[in-house]
């Protein structure tokens, strides 16, 4: 699975954008002000949410999953190798942690933005779009 989230200054109006490669199913969605760490979380939580709804819960147990992000910083604090200072980055955290249990696995990995350009093609898709209808400033 591949996530991105951005926002259009920090904090912004932001968005989130995931690619389930194994499934060819992509997700992308506005989400309102946040900064660019928070809408890279919620870019996870959104694609660990759909996993679960379509695989179902009888073969979670069954699924491992390559997260796959282009924040260094998420990365690292999700493997515990940078410690999490803000509130709602820990609440994220905590969010995923709790999410993970219900899969054999879940991993996460750095990749460059070359290689996360369908999962950021989708948040600035989804921005586009919220702007065209007016509705970010």
């Amino acid at each position: 699975m591949y996530t991105d989230g951005g926002s259009r200054g920090n904090p912004g109006p932001a968005g989130i954008g995931v690619w389930i490669e194994t499934l060819n199913k992509k997700y992308a969605e506005c989400i309102g002000e946040r900064t660019n760490n928070e809408a890279e979380y919620e870019a996870l939580i959104l694609g660990l949410k759909k996993i679960k709804q379509l695989v179902g819960n009888a073969q979670l147990k069954s699924v491992s999953i390559k997260c796959f992000l282009d924040s260094e910083l998420v990365v690292k604090q999700l493997n515990h190798e940078y410690r999490l200072k803000d509130e709602k980055i820990q609440k994220f955290f905590i969010e995923i942690w709790n999410m993970m249990l219900d899969f054999k696995a879940v991993s996460f990995h750095h990749v460059l933005r070359e290689k996360n350009k369908i999962a950021d093609a989708l948040v600035n898709e989804a921005l586009d779009a919220k702007m065209k209808q007016g509705g970010l400033l």
